[in-house]
């Protein structure tokens, strides 16, 4: 592709980047240029993405992860402690317009691995905190299936379930979007290579699977979310960027958990010998250190929601979640930014903000959470009058 264009300059502050031509931002990390803005190649209504390898004088074309931020009429750029970039997208709102460009973080490097080339990834930035999923586990019969159902019955706009894909096709009265994703094999498999699934496990010749999105597409809607997966599921999020907490529920003992499985008399013989050998497996790999957060037993059912609640911190008192939405905010094309440790300064101009003289917005990354391939939360914006109150949170937006 040439030689670096000529608003390049030979070395770049590790900080705020305003070298810009047209609609591009360059931000310089070690030896590499990461021009951002344009269309994508494959996509002409997205923000686009090249490297420039000073090193070798030559431009790579990444492979792109994550839901892609839309085209907007300009941007500005931040870096990130060397393993992400903060891209403020002008002419949008709050709910819009902070992305994070990932180009170092543990993600990244397994999907390197996985693609064999040079990855990025988007991340969408999202104000304000959700609570963190709940996975719970246990084996077939343990009565894990009760206690979530009670959960939801009592608490019913505070919790809500992760749709699973799967490459089965619909039975009948199955509808798509509600019982489960039903997916295409190839798009599926695709989409797990990209890092787009939590777990994943392949079941009688069919995927089955938990997509990064379905878990936030709960938390957008203000609801924390429950994962009903097995060990191994688990395991696999456990693993992942999600930050979750993982619950095993336990039998009193395993003479207990036959007695269930054969009470409930839906089952043959074999069907009932195999979750036993599953079973049992389960129980031992639900010891595994670092594995659960907690661990209850189900000897008595009421006992043991009881101490579900209080894991959860629930009361009886507290049926509805307690959601606070931000106050929107329109930024507009021409803006600057600026970086004090953990703190972004976004002066927006006299004639764009109502509520300060000098239109200072304070972005707070102190508490981020998240990532690709799923969203970075934990964002907090304030208004404030001068670059020297940034660190006052007295008026807080979201």
């Amino acid at each position: 592709m040439g030689e670096a264009p000529a608003f390049f300059a030979d070395s770049f502050p590790n900080g705020v980047d305003l070298k810009s031509k047209g609609h591009e931002t360059a931000i310089c990390v070690g030896s590499k240029i990461y021009v951002i803005g344009g269309a994508d190649q494959e996509s002409l209504s997205v923000i686009g993405v090249r490297i420039f390898d000073k090193s070798s004088g030559e431009w790579i074309n990444p492979i792109v992860v994550g839901t892609q931020p839309k085209l907007s009429n300009g941007h500005s750029a931040v870096l990130l402690n060397g393993d992400r970039i903060l891209v403020i997208k002008g002419n949008s709102k709050s709910d819009d317009c902070f992305w994070f460009l990932e180009m170092g973080t543990p993600f990244i490097r397994e999907q390197e691995k996985t693609h064999g080339n040079e990855v990025v990834a988007w991340s969408k930035g999202v104000l304000g905190n959700v609570e963190k999923p709940i996975v719970i586990s246990g084996p077939s019969g343990v009565g894990k299936g009760t206690l979530i159902s009670k959960l939801m019955k009592d608490f019913p706009s505070m919790f809500g379930f992760s749709v699973s894909h799967t490459t089965r096709a619909p039975r009948e009265k199955e509808q798509n979007g509600f019982h489960y994703h039903f997916s295409d094999r190839s798009v599926m498999e695709r989409d797990i290579k990209d890092g787009k699934f939590l777990e994943f496990a392949s079941v009688h010749g069919n995927l089955y699977g938990t997509s990064v999105d379905a878990v936030e597409v709960v938390a957008d809607a203000g609801k924390r979310c429950i994962l009903d997966i097995d060990v191994q599921g688990a395991r696999s999020v456990r693993a992942s960027s999600l930050d979750a907490i993982f619950i095993f529920i336990s039998p009193p003992s395993f003479e207990e958990l036959e007695k269930r499985l054969r009470a409930r008399a839906t089952e043959t013989e074999e069907q009932i010998q195999k979750r036993l050998r599953n079973a049992r497996a389960e129980l031992e790999q639900g010891k595994s250190s670092g594995l659960f957060d907690h661990t209850l037993v189900n000897d008595d059912l009421e006992s043991c929601y009881e101490n579900l609640k209080n894991t959860l911190g629930l009361t009886e008192g507290v049926k509805t979640a307690r959601i606070t939405y931000p106050e929107l905010v329109d930024f507009p094309v021409e803006h600057l930014v600026s970086k004090i440790d953990q703190k972004i300064l976004i002066n927006c101009g006299a004639a764009e903000y109502q509520k300060a003289s000098d239109n200072m917005y304070v972005l707070d990354l102190s508490l981020l959470k998240g990532g690709a391939p799923g969203r970075t939360r934990g964002l907090n914006l304030y208004v404030t009058n001068s670059s020297n109150d940034c660190v006052n949170g007295d008026n807080q937006l979201s």
